[in-house]
C-alpha cells in the first residue's frame, strides 16, 4: 500500500506542477492532494501540522493567483475589458498555439487588446496594462511555484525510500527444490 501512496504523491506533486503553468489544473490543490497521499504512508514525515501549513500556503496561493491580476489591473488603472482580454488571451494561448511563449504572451495580448477595445485613444495605457497583466501572471506563477515544489521534493524523497521490493517465491515453485528463492521488483531508481 505504501508503493501506491508513494507513487500516488510523485503523480500528483508532478502533476501540482504543471497545474502552476496550466491555468485548468488547480496546481497546488493536486500538489496537496499528493502531500495526503505521502502523510498516508507509512514511514513519512510529514505531520497533519505540516499538512494545515501546506492547506493554508496553497489557499493563500489560490488566492493570490484568483486577486492579483484584477488587483494590478486596477492598480494600473486597466478596465473590464483589460481584465476580460487578458483571461480570454491566457486561454486562447493555451487552447489554440499550446506553447509556454503564448501561455505568457496570450495574457498581455489579450489585456492590451482589451484596452484598446475599450479606449483607443491611450496605446501607451494598454500596453502598461498589459504589462501589469504579464507581472501578475508571473508573480501567481511563481507563488504556486513556491508551494508546489517542496511537496514535489518531499514526495520524490519519499520515492527513493522505497528501492524495491522482495518477492519471496513458495518452495518447490522454481525448480524443485526445497529453497525459498527470492527476487527483487524495483519500483524506484534511487540516486
Amino acid at each position: 500500500m505504501d508503493i501506491l501512496l508513494c507513487t500516488a504523491a510523485v503523480l500528483l506533486t508532478l502533476l501540482g506542477i504543471a497545474g502552476c503553468i496550466l491555468p485548468l489544473l488547480p496546481g497546488p490543490l493536486i500538489g496537496l492532494a499528493g502531500m495526503a497521499c505521502l502523510a498516508a504512508s507509512s514511514g513519512s514525515g510529514v505531520t497533519g501540522g505540516a499538512l494545515l501549513a501546506w492547506l493554508a500556503a496553497t489557499l493563500g496561493a489560490t488566492a493570490a493567483d484568483y486577486f492579483l491580476p484584477a488587483w494590478v489591473t486596477r492598480l494600473l488603472g486597466g478596465s473590464r475589458a483589460g481584465q476580460t482580454g487578458a483571461t480570454v488571451g491566457m486561454l486562447a494561448g493555451m487552447l489554440f498555439f499550446m506553447s509556454v511563449a503564448s501561455l505568457i504572451l496570450g495574457p498581455f495580448l489579450g489585456a492590451v487588446a482589451g484596452e484598446l477595445l475599450h479606449d483607443r485613444r491611450d496605446p501607451v495605457r494598454a500596453v502598461r496594462i498589459g504589462l501589469g497583466s504579464f507581472v501578475s501572471f508571473a508573480v501567481g506563477t511563481g507563488v504556486k511555484l513556491a508551494v508546489c515544489m517542496p511537496a514535489a521534493d518531499a514526495a520524490s524523497f519519499a520515492g527513493n525510500k522505497i528501492t524495491s521490493l522482495n518477492i519471496v517465491t513458495p518452495p518447490n515453485a522454481v525448480d524443485g527444490r526445497n529453497a525459498n528463492y527470492v527476487r527483487d521488483v524495483t519500483i524506484f531508481l534511487s540516486e
